[in-house]
């Protein structure tokens, strides 16, 4: 009987601790603007720095 009673207790405190959900969060909190940037007018290529925003497999292996 003492083991049913431990039981009660160990699921009254789970309840208390898990038995709801979290609070919504509002949209406005998950979404941020800012405005956008120009691109440089100049549209300069620079072949150095455009290694750096594409991902290449043979680039990463040494090969």
């Amino acid at each position: 009987m003492e083991s049913n009673s431990t039981s009660d207790v160990a699921a009254r405190i789970r309840h208390a601790k898990f038995g709801r959900l979290p609070e919504r969060v509002a949209y406005a909190d998950m979404v941020e603007e800012k405005p956008a940037t120009p691109k440089d007018p100049s549209g300069s290529y620079d072949p150095e720095a455009s290694w750096n925003h594409f991902s290449c497999l043979a680039l990463d292996l040494g090969l």
